[in-house]
């Protein structure tokens, strides 16, 4: 299976994302999107794979989000994803990539029904235990 894993290694959420797909066996593709972000085309078929506007996927917290004034309805999808495309820091992440479909992986175990063999118990950086039970 392959996994492909939008990440930023300087994020909690995104380095718990990448250890519970490692955890599960798998050997993702690592993706580090502030140094090589997706193109357009790529971001977009991302939104659309994950059923999200762009709006969705903006980050605030240490963004130039308020800089810009994103939060003004003003914008358009294509004006969103050109924001994001010339700022990748806007994206949200970290998004990950696999046959089972693609999601944000906010908190860190939704990336568990994403994995053929996620790991059932699971303790995040911060020392918070995660028990994972796949819907039958």
């Amino acid at each position: 299976m392959t996994v492909t894993i939008y990440h930023n290694p300087d994020c909690g959420t995104s380095r718990n994302t990448l250890a519970l797909i490692e955890a599960s066996g798998e050997t993702p593709v690592v993706i580090e999107y502030l140094k090589s972000p997706p193109s357009r085309p790529r971001l977009i078929a991302l939104l659309k794979a994950m059923d999200m506007p762009a709006r969705a996927l903006l980050r605030e917290k240490g963004t130039p989000y308020a800089d810009l004034g994103l939060a003004d309805a003003k914008w358009s999808e294509d004006e969103l994803i050109d924001f994001m495309l010339a700022h990748p820091v806007l994206m949200n992440r970290p998004i990950v990539e696999t046959p089972k479909g693609t999601r944000l992986c906010r908190p860190s175990e939704a990336v568990l029904p994403l994995l053929d063999k996620p790991v059932r118990d699971v303790v995040k950086e911060d020392g918070e235990k995660i028990a994972y039970t796949p819907e039958t």
